[in-house]
Formats: C-alpha cells, structure tokens, sequence
C-alpha cells in the first residue's frame, strides 16, 4: 500500500466537523509541545524494541515479525505516559473526557480497526524510521469508511476514509535514528572492535562528531551500562587528539552554541575538534 493517502486534509483547512473528535483534536493540540512529545515517544519506542544495548541491534528491518507487532503496544504505553492520558473503560485513552482507541500501523493505510472500534474516535499513529518520518491523525471510522474485514473481523480504512483522516501531525520528522543513518564505511569502522566496548564508544566520538549523539546509541555501540561513564571515559582517550566531547551541563551547552553546533539536552553529546580559542 502506498505511503501516501490521497486527498489528505490540509493543516489549514478547518477541524472536523465531528464536535466529540475536534475536541480531542484541540486537547492535543493545547499541549505545547506535542510534536516534540510524539517524535519521541516513537524514537522511544523503536529504540526500545531494538534494545541495541543487548543486541546491538540498529535496523528495524532485522526486527522479527513479533518483534515489529510489538512496536504498537510499545507506542500506546509510551503515548499514553508521554501524555498523561487516563485508560479508557471501553477504548485506550481518554482525551478531553472522550474515550479515543489508540491504532499504531508501520505503513500509511494500514491501521486495521475491530469491531469495537467502529464509530468509535481513533488516534492513527504511524512512524518509518528508515525515512525518520512519523503522523498522527484523526478519525471516526463509521461501517461505510471501512473496507472488508480480516479473518479477525479487522478492518482497514477504505479510499473515502483515507480521505477523513484529520492530520494532527502529517510526515513530521521523526528524531533521527543515527547508527541507521551513517555512512556504511563509517559504521563498519566504529563497530569493527569485537573486543571492547569501551574502544567502540571511542571511535564513535571520533568519527562522528558535530552530530547529537543520543544515550541510546551509546548503549548500543558499546553494549554495556553506565553510558555516562563510558562518554567520560572517551573524553580522556580523546583529548589527546584534540577531540572535545560537550554533553548537557551549562558549561558545554555554552560552548556548543558558541561554535554553532546543536546544544545537548540530558541523557546527549556531540563531539568536536578542539576550537582554536584556548577559553572555549
């Protein structure tokens, strides 16, 4: 099925008609920053269900077929914290006072809605980290929007119900997926050393520097805890090479925007060249 839907709703056309569902639409949208919050709730989730840290594992297109199934699940529990929504008594979440059922699907079009779910108000959440794009949308699938059933009793959106989607969030950028991301000859130099994590964390710093460098990728290039520990520790091996590593404190994130590169956040770092001016 193609990734795009025809006839989407454009962000500037109005909201649904639907009173119920544009209300949740609008209790969503009140959350500052929800585009944010729903990047990372998928980078969470992908990231999580990889779990590079004990696998090593980076492509979600080496995941098993459980494995990708269990991505939704991981989005709904992380959605739902990420939000603080209440469970629904008869639908995931409640948003607004309204009971929303919440449908995860690794393709556009491909959300797959059960009985119970029709006529009900759904949030479609859909993420591709190979593109590092994501959507969030909106819809009230009655009977006549939806194709035939599965042999589950499951149905997908027809061609008129694709066209019902209210985006909230259409083909936003997803936080990147870095090791997924790089050069081929890159990664294959930074993962080469079998024998220490420790060594790989440190070519990692070394090769990659001006890019944020999230926790989640140290874990999973060196396959062991304290990942902090392991950045610091690199800030040694490294500094003989003239190579800075600035993480989140206020110092660095000083330094960083003093040389124009992304400010780390908690739980981040990014490396650079030491700058010619001894005071930064």
């Amino acid at each position: 099925m193609s990734d795009q839907l025809p006839g989407n709703w454009s962000r500037t056309e109005s909201p649904p008609a639907d009173l119920k569902l544009r209300e949740v639409a609008a209790a969503i949208e009140s959350v500052t920053d929800h585009r944010r919050r729903f990047g990372e709730v998928f980078r969470q989730a992908f990231d999580e269900v990889l779990d590079g840290q004990r696998t090593g594992r980076f492509d979600v297109r080496g995941l098993s077929k459980v494995e990708k199934t269990y991505i939704g699940t991981k989005v709904e529990i992380i959605c739902q914290s990420a939000f603080s929504w209440p469970r629904g008594e008869r639908m995931d979440f409640r948003i607004a006072g309204h009971e929303v059922d919440c449908k995860y699907s690794k393709t556009t079009g491909g959300w797959m809605i059960p009985t119970e779910a029709v006529g009900e108000q759904c949030l479609l959440l859909w993420a591709d980290d190979i593109r590092s794009l994501y959507s969030v949308g909106l819809i009230r699938p009655y009977s006549e929007l939806l194709g035939s059933p599965n042999k589950d009793g499951k149905r997908q959106l027809n061609p008129e119900g694709r066209t019902r989607v209210y985006w909230l969030l259409h083909q936003a950028a997803l936080p990147g997926n870095l090791l997924l991301h790089l050069d081929p000859d890159v990664r294959r130099r930074i993962l080469a050393n079998r024998r220490s994590g420790q060594a790989r964390i440190d070519e990692l710093f070394r090769s990659v520097t001006g890019r944020t460098v999230r926790r989640e990728v140290v874990l999973a290039v060196g396959r062991q805890d304290d990942a902090p520990k392991r950045v610091r520790d690199a800030r040694i091996h490294l500094a003989p090479e003239g190579i800075v590593i600035l993480g989140h404190l206020a110092e660095d994130r000083a330094t960083a925007r003093q040389l124009g590169l992304p400010e780390p956040v908690k739980g981040e770092w990014i490396s650079t060249h030491r700058p010619r001016d001894p005071t930064l």
